[in-house]
């Protein structure tokens, strides 16, 4: 169900679900069409959209898979996990052809940099965003290896797909035929290469490792799930400072920058509470941030001039935001 806000919004599109495929085990590709025939929104690679599945599903973020040069339709890929909190479930056992879904206009915490090479490494559904980035690889003519690993080659989307551009330069790693991925049979050492990562944390945890001594800006990550070691941090409350509101709040210990700025009466844009969709992302005029979102790279934490206030928090008693 539609709420009233949502009908008004105009960041929100009203879409319909077109088309309903099968992909792999546990996999279902939905296309998504405007129900006028508009064209939509334009995309780069590494974007995604929010599908705000009503409650108690909540909103559920998906990389988009198709091409950004189609208008007519976004693509998404949705993993069934049996463990999540239902959203993916009830993509899969309730959306069909022809159902409408609220979904927000795509945006971008993945953006694919200019390089003169890139190594895409995936892992399960992970997969979803290294297509479209593929695909401008090939179009501007840069060379690109792709490493996709996957617990069996039938929980795999799109592996039929990749064999249409495989030429060598594609490697499909089952765990179950070839054990965990071999890094190194990709990321032998440096050689300027970009790296774009996605997939599960043990598999991200294990490229940060293996690229530890990689120069910076070398490697850019896209988790789908909390960074849950940084948000079992402990907490302390702080002092946030509302520039444009001229408002000052406390954040207790056990609550965020969202729901003080809410409860002082200062509208905030924010989705999925975890620091994994960019929706809240805030401009910071002063202070440190703890940084507990699974967005932003090492880089842009150095800067600290943005956070996600859903999640991250103040390293001393005082942040002043752009709000």
């Amino acid at each position: 169900m539609v709420s009233t806000v949502e009908q008004h919004d105009p960041d929100l599109l009203h879409l319909v679900v077109a088309s309903r495929t099968v992909l792999a085990e546990g996999v279902v590709l939905l296309r998504l069409v405007d129900p006028d025939g508009a064209a939509l929104p334009e995309w780069e690679p590494g974007a995604h959209v929010d599908l705000h599945l009503g409650d108690p599903w909540g909103v559920r973020q998906y990389s988009l898979c198709s091409s950004p040069t189609e208008r007519d339709a976004y693509e998404v890929a949705v993993l069934r996990e049996g463990a999540g909190r239902g959203g993916s479930r009830h993509v899969h056992d309730v959306l069909r052809e022809g159902d409408r879904v609220v979904v927000a206009r795509p945006r971008n915490s993945f953006a694919l940099v200019e390089a003169t090479r890139y190594v895409f490494v995936a892992g399960g559904i992970g997969i979803t965003p290294m297509l479209p980035m593929i695909e401008r690889a090939e179009s501007v003519g840069v060379s690109w290896t792709l490493l996709y690993g996957g617990r069996s080659r039938r929980s795999m989307a799109f592996v039929e797909r990749l064999r249409d551009t495989e030429h060598g330069r594609v490697l499909v790693r089952p765990q179950d035929e070839h054990g965990l991925l071999d890094l190194a049979e990709v990321l032998p050492a440096p050689a300027g290469e970009v790296v774009y990562c996605c997939g599960p944390e043990p598999l991200l945890a294990a490229v940060r490792e293996h690229m530890s001594d990689w120069p910076a800006g070398s490697l850019h990550i896209e988790r789908f799930s909390p960074d849950e070691e940084a948000l079992a941090r402990p907490t302390t409350a702080f002092e946030v400072e509302l520039a444009q509101s001229g408002i000052t709040v406390e954040v207790p210990a056990d609550g965020t920058i969202v729901d003080a700025a809410e409860a002082a009466g200062v509208p905030v844009v924010f989705s999925c509470m975890e620091g994994t969709c960019g929706s809240c992302e805030t401009p910071v005029l002063e202070g440190e941030v703890d940084h507990r979102d699974s967005l932003l790279t090492e880089e842009e934490r150095a800067r600290g001039d943005v956070m996600m206030i859903c999640v991250s928090r103040a390293c001393g008693g005082r942040l002043v935001l752009d709000l």
